[in-house]
């Protein structure tokens, strides 16, 4: 009797051990406990360091049902660090009819970072404005005023105006790849109306540098250097400041050459010049293409 409780007791010490080893590996390696396909692949992901046998697992725990929102997201992840991001997109595109209604704001988020990565910058613009809609309809954070973020294993609030204006940051720069920065700079000054920042501001002055609009640039520039925005003293912002200020003052002539006689253009000049490129080239809207889209909004945006 005595000797089988103490070889009882033994298993029991034993059996203990093994799950406290098996806890502790799940916390030291970031890997979820169980035994389902999708903890396969996140155990070759993680602990393996083999991201191909990862994506097959992946796949099979999707068409096995096993964590789709997980498994949907973490494989396009994989996907996209192996220079796979199309069949990401793909896959995405495909499956994401079989994820939770919770689970689609992170996926969009991943397919805009899938598209950067592809330079489908149509493809991000389009997804931008629909974020932006779903923004006005109260359907971003579950109709929440904000929600938990995390970042570098830090967890933080973001509120539903913040998101509007790092989406409108982020329509900025996808029009500014397209080279179109009128509308780029609209975007960016209803940004900064929202949620100003140093970042967004210096963007704001590319554009209007690549518009020839120098004095507006300069001032902008001149107060990010005076620590007016959010994030004026990031190192990183002030050495963008200084290639901004090195930009313009290449492009912008000395102000003491700008009035000097023969080099202002007088009206009729003028006049004639757009005549003729009138006649020359086909006449083009004055509209800009993100009025049309976030015209229906634009109260919303500028609280």
């Amino acid at each position: 009797m005595i000797i089988t409780t103490f070889i009882n007791r033994k298993i029991c010490i034993y059996k203990e051990r093994i799950m406290k080893k098996e806890v502790l590996f799940h916390v030291v390696h970031k890997v979820p406990s169980g035994d389902g396909p999708y903890v396969r692949a996140k155990y070759a992901q993680i602990v393996q360091k083999e991201p191909e046998a990862a994506i097959v697992w992946f796949w099979k725990a999707i068409n096995g049902g096993d964590r789709v929102d997980s498994a949907l997201k973490d494989m396009a992840i994989v996907m996209k660090q192996l220079d796979r991001s199309e069949e990401a997109i793909e896959a995405i595109n495909s499956f994401r009819c079989l994820c939770s209604k919770q689970a689609q704001e992170s996926l969009d988020n991943v397919l805009l970072d899938l598209f950067k990565k592809c330079g489908k910058v149509d493809e991000q613009i389009a997804l931008l404005k629909q974020k932006l809609r779903q923004i006005y309809q109260g359907q971003v954070f579950n109709g929440k005023p904000s929600k938990t973020a995390r970042s570098h294993g830090k967890k933080f609030q973001v509120s539903v105006r913040q998101e509007t204006a790092r989406i409108l940051g982020n329509l900025g720069w996808a029009y500014t790849q397209k080279g179109n920065f009128m509308a780029a700079e609209v975007v960016y000054k209803k940004a900064q109306i929202i949620d100003a920042d140093s970042n967004k501001a210096c963007n704001l002055t590319h554009c209007l540098i690549r518009q020839a609009r120098y004095d507006e640039a300069r001032n902008i520039l001149e107060n990010i250097w005076r620590g007016n925005y959010a994030g004026s003293e990031d190192l990183k912002t002030r050495n963008r400041v200084e290639e901004l200020l090195v930009e313009l003052d290449s492009r912008q002539p000395p102000p003491f050459l700008q009035n000097l006689p023969g080099l202002n253009l007088d009206d009729d000049f003028m006049n004639g010049l757009e005549h003729l490129i009138n006649e020359w080239a086909p006449p083009k809207s004055r509209r800009l293409p993100i009025f049309e889209e976030i015209s229906t909004f634009k109260d919303q945006l500028a609280c």
